[in-house]
């Protein structure tokens, strides 16, 4: 055979090999542009999923922050973060439409109305709070209902995006097995025509299609083992080996920024879990010890960062006292009310923060950001939530801001309660003309003695309505205040005075034998008895009171209070001004 024939058909074997390898290269770029746009397609959609996601905690927040505050900005934005939503919506059904799987048709057509049930019961609470009815939608806002609305419309997101991967990680495969099919059989092909060609389809083969094949089957691979953290190496080819580089790459950054969202989404999501753990805490605190304990040992782990104190406003009004503190704040324990800007303007203030603004009179030390946040209840400081950062370029308050803002509304609500309460109590078991305790608390008193030694002092002010004929009405209940007064400054440390009825007083002495009760009672006899009382400048003449002194031991079977009233009854017979044991004949 010629070397012309053989060369002719070298040539045109070389060429049919050529044209093959040729086709068997255009399906395997085809199928590369195929995972290429999968990958695109997904990657919309998880876009599209996580803005909605994210338009969803928008406008629940801003509808949350809007019953709280009544602010329209925040009005103003859950009417745009609605309108984002339903866009969202409806661009997500159009990007995941194209293919959809039967699932998918079903969280479709489920997601709007998903969202409109949250947007309407998020509608029905606002309109309670435009209506008046703060409470209601408060309640609305933070109930069980609303969380399953919400939920459902995230977990339909969630349940999207994951059948859409999976569809979208099936179409990749099978493009990825038929471009390797076709590569191998490129590569068969091309090795025939190595004694033609061989110098020049190596370093094709080689360098432009097996080594960037090799290394973007590894790298996939790992992505797909959720190992986002490998590195895509630069391809600098301006084709389709260079635009699976880059869209890998792009997947591969989008996986970090999932692993990242949702990293901060967990923390998040346990930051509110902590915050609600510690307002339920709070609403069933019943004293001011119980809840500076509480705050005291959630907010460090809400906020490990941030060191702080609660301070409550003293009776007088002058005085912000500390109730607790954690992580050794700067901040004074006790200082006025002036000294504090945030009290000042009845708003959150920072002090220190790049020194832009008048830093708070009651930090001791400079340089680190410190928030002060007033506690308020019906209009109405109660208190103040201090807050600083251990070391100051640090952030913690920027983005803990409108936590700690949400629970300072209710730890003011908190201490007003507390307060209430106090009052209360104080009302029902003191009297109102006297301060002195009343009938029902010595009643209580007298019920939990139980079996010990205890002595009863009975005084009654002798002649006393001779002071309202006199005098007046008032004139009589000053010489009750004043004999009060004495009382409890003599039973101060030995017992407690109760106001019995009328212008009658009751002492109670646990503890006391007979003869030191009586000694008590002589003490308060001569006490008011050289005691001068004036009415509007006046004197109004000598008060002397009558007791009468009984005890558990004096051997009278008889109740406490009887024998002594008895005793009392029989000085009083017996000349007034005087002092009787029950254990005496008048």
């Amino acid at each position: 055979m010629k070397i012309s024939t053989i060369t002719n058909w070298a040539y045109g074997v070389t060429l049919v090999l050529t044209i093959l390898s040729g086709g068997a290269m255009f399906v395997a770029v085809n199928r590369a542009e195929g995972e290429r746009i999968a990958v695109q397609d997904h990657l919309a959609i998880s876009d599209a999923a996580n803005d909605l996601a994210v338009s969803v905690e928008t406008i629940t927040a801003a509808a949350r922050l809007y019953v709280m505050r009544g602010e329209e900005r925040f009005l103003k934005a859950f009417n745009s973060g609605s309108d984002d939503e339903h866009r969202g919506a409806t661009h997500l059904k159009m990007l995941a439409d194209s293919d959809p799987s039967a699932d998918e048709k079903s969280i479709l057509e489920s997601l709007p109305d998903a969202a409109g049930a949250l947007d309407t019961y998020e509608a029905d609470a606002i309109n309670l709070y435009r209506n008046g009815d703060a409470a209601g939608a408060r309640s609305l806002l933070f109930s069980d209902e609303h969380e399953r609305h919400e939920s459902d419309l995230l977990n339909l997101v969630r349940q999207l995006r994951a059948l859409v991967t999976a569809r979208t990680q099936g179409n990749l495969d099978k493009a990825r097995l038929q471009a390797d099919i076709a590569a191998m059989a490129a590569r068969i092909m091309l090795g025939l025509t190595a004694a033609v060609f061989l110098g020049v389809l190596y370093f094709i083969l080689k360098r432009r299609v097996a080594t960037p094949l090799t290394t973007m089957s590894g790298i996939v691979n790992r992505l797909a083992q959720d190992d986002f953290a490998v590195d895509v190496p630069l391809v600098r080819q301006h084709d389709e080996i260079g635009a699976m580089s880059e869209a890998i790459n792009i997947f591969r950054v989008n996986g970090l920024e999932r692993e990242r969202l949702h990293a901060e989404q967990t923390r998040d999501q346990q930051r509110k879990d902590l915050i609600l753990q510690m307002m339920h805490r709070v609403q069933a605190c019943q004293t001011h010890r119980e809840l500076a304990e509480v705050v005291a040992r959630f907010i460090p782990q809400v906020f490990p960062s941030l060191a702080g104190r609660l301070h409550a406003l003293s009776d007088d009004r002058k005085t912000m006292e500390s109730l607790s503190e954690w992580s050794a704040p700067v901040s004074g324990k006790r200082f006025s009310p002036d000294c504090c800007w945030g009290l000042r303007r009845g708003r959150p203030h920072v002090s220190n923060r790049n020194y832009s603004d008048v830093c708070c009179q009651h930090l001791t030390e400079g340089g680190l950001p410190g928030l002060c946040i007033p506690l308020s209840a019906q209009g109405e400081t109660v208190g103040l939530l201090y807050l600083e950062e251990h070391e100051s370029e640090a952030s913690a308050l920027d983005t803990a801001r409108l936590y700690l803002e949400i629970i300072a509304e209710n730890l003011g609500l908190a201490i007003a309660n507390l307060h209430m309460r106090d009052r209360l109590t104080l009302l029902a078991s003191r009297d109102g003309l006297t301060g002195l305790l009343n009938r029902r608390a010595l009643d209580a008193a007298l019920a939990d003695a139980g079996h010990g030694v205890l002595s009863a002092l009975m005084i009654d002010i002798d002649h006393f309505k001779r002071f309202n004929d006199l005098f007046s009405h008032e004139a009589g209940d000053a010489v009750m205040q004043t004999v009060a007064r004495l009382l409890d400054a003599a039973v101060a440390g030995k017992g407690s005075t109760y106001r019995y009825g009328g212008e009658e007083f009751t002492v109670l002495l646990p503890g006391r034998q007979l003869a030191a009760a009586f000694d008590c009672a002589e003490t308060i006899r001569q006490t008011i008895a050289t005691t001068s009382v004036a009415y509007r400048g006046q004197a109004i003449g000598p008060v002397t009171v009558s007791i009468g002194v009984a005890s558990t031991t004096d051997g009278e079977d008889a109740p406490l209070l009887a024998k002594a009233d008895a005793a009392l009854l029989r000085a009083k017979q017996a000349g007034r001004n005087r002092t009787l044991l029950s254990t005496e004949p008048g």
